[in-house]
C-alpha cells in the first residue's frame, strides 16, 4: 500500500506541476484517475501490461475518452505504449506498462541504494 501511495502521489505531482500545451486541468484530473485505475486495479494484479480495450471496459469511459487521456500519459513518459497482439490473437492491440523510470525513482525514494539501477543514456 505504501509504495502505491507513493507512485499516485508522484504521478498526480507530475502530472499537476507539468501542464502539457493547452491542456485544461479536467484534463489533467482524468489522467490522474486513470493512473490510478491503471496501478491500483491493474498493473500490480496483472501480470502483462494493460490494453487500451481493458482500461475502456474498467473505466467506463469511451475509447476516444480513453485515447485522449492515456496519450498525454505516454507524452509524459509515466507509460509506455506497445503494440501487442489483441484478446483474440488475430489483431494487434494497445498496450500500456508503467515506464522503467517511474518505477526506478519510486524504488529510490522508497529507499533502495542510488547505484542500484544502471542509467543510459537512451533511455
Amino acid at each position: 500500500m505504501d509504495r502505491e501511495l507513493a507512485l499516485l502521489t508522484m504521478v498526480t505531482r507530475q502530472i499537476m506541476a507539468n501542464p502539457l500545451t493547452d491542456e485544461m486541468p479536467a484534463a489533467r484530473l482524468k489522467q490522474i484517475a486513470l493512473m490510478t485505475v491503471i496501478v491500483v486495479e491493474k498493473l500490480y494484479t496483472a501480470t502483462s501490461p494493460i490494453t487500451l480495450t481493458q482500461l475502456v471496459e474498467t473505466t467506463g469511459l469511451t475509447r476516444t475518452g480513453t485515447i485522449q487521456s492515456v496519450e498525454p500519459l505516454v507524452e509524459r513518459g509515466l507509460l509506455i505504449e506497445t503494440m501487442g497482439k489483441n484478446s483474440m490473437g488475430r489483431g494487434t492491440a494497445r498496450q500500456f506498462q508503467l515506464a522503467p523510470a517511474l518505477l526506478q525513482n519510486l524504488a529510490v525514494f522508497m529507499g533502495a541504494p542510488l547505484g542500484q539501477f544502471e542509467v543510459r543514456p537512451d533511455a
